[in-house]
């Protein structure tokens, strides 16, 4: 198999999408459609307080299972926000808080990681 892995068991790769194990053609380790955990008040200056890192996509839930086309689509879709996606630890797993149109468009330019602002949720 082409893209087969050692790290990831026979049967996982065995499966398929479009020709791709399927290991390998997800983008986000999870698709959510709300927060697992408790709302955070970050004000914008707190997030702009934290140094970005990158993130690997494959290790991101997102928090929110719909996106705008537009929104995805626009130029000028930083302009106003933060150019990071602001992403959250709780209980050990990364949650993709904002940016999702931004990790999606790192997706489609075949890049697999991110840079992201994370902060650890206070309530893990």
């Amino acid at each position: 198999m082409l893209f087969a892995r050692s790290d990831i068991p026979n049967s996982l790769n065995t499966q398929s999408w479009r020709g791709f194990p399927y290991c390998l053609s997800v983008i986000f380790k999870s698709v959510l459609n709300e927060r697992p955990y408790p709302e955070l008040t970050i004000a914008s200056e707190e997030w702009g307080a934290l140094a970005p890192r990158q993130i690997k996509l494959s290790e991101l839930s997102t928090i929110r299972s719909t996106l705008e086309l537009t929104a995805l689509l626009a130029t000028d879709s930083t302009f106003f926000g933060d150019l990071f996606a602001h992403v959250v630890r709780w209980n050990g797993q990364l949650y993709l808080e904002d940016g999702l149109h931004r990790a999606v468009r790192a997706a489609l330019q075949g890049r697999t990681s991110l840079h992201a602002r994370v902060i650890d949720h206070p309530g893990s």
